[in-house]
């Protein structure tokens, strides 16, 4: 049953913002084509930023720093339960999704999905966010330069994950 809900949810959506446009009589055409180029605009202008992201994690998966971390923050992570190889992926997280989720395939090949280490991947994935390139993008594309206290509420919140991650991780 919800399948066939799910098939009839898009179109219906469009058909409730085409019909409330029609009701306004507002130019429809118009409105989406206007919409369409200003995200255009957006996202020529948040390329470059884009761009750097992915080469400067790039450059940091294939030079071997993320393992060199890993090793050097092995004792203290292994106290906090949290085994040394997802340190990469937690630095990667806040950077890329993308690359992020590469990593937790090599995660999952290696430990298997069912294994501590994998559950903690997949619950890490799930609970974080890519903090950097998320201020980056959206406070470059809404021309924000004072972020006041984003960026250490939003390591916090990352924080919680990771530990929330290892908690659930632990009790599965």
């Amino acid at each position: 049953m919800m399948t066939k809900i799910s098939a009839y949810i898009m179109p219906l959506v469009i058909l409730i913002i085409v019909g409330y446009g029609m009701y306004k009589k507002s130019d429809n055409y118009d409105n989406f084509v206007n919409g369409a180029e200003d995200g255009m605009r957006t996202v020529v202008s948040i390329a470059p930023t884009l761009i750097g992201l992915m080469v400067a994690v790039g450059v940091l998966r294939a030079s071997g720093f993320l393992d060199f971390i890993a090793e050097l923050l092995s004792g203290v992570c292994g106290k906090l339960g949290i085994p040394a190889s997802i340190v990469p992926l937690i630095i990667v997280r806040l950077f890329s999704s993308s690359a992020a989720t590469g990593l937790s395939l090599d995660i999952f090949k290696q430990y298997g999905t069912d294994s501590y280490t994998g559950l903690i991947t997949s619950i890490l994935m799930g609970c974080t966010e890519t903090v950097f390139y998320t201020m980056s993008v959206y406070y470059m594309a809404a021309r924000i330069k004072k972020t006041r206290w984003t960026l250490a509420g939003a390591l916090i919140a990352t924080a919680a994950g990771i530990a929330a991650s290892v908690i659930l991780a632990r009790y599965c």
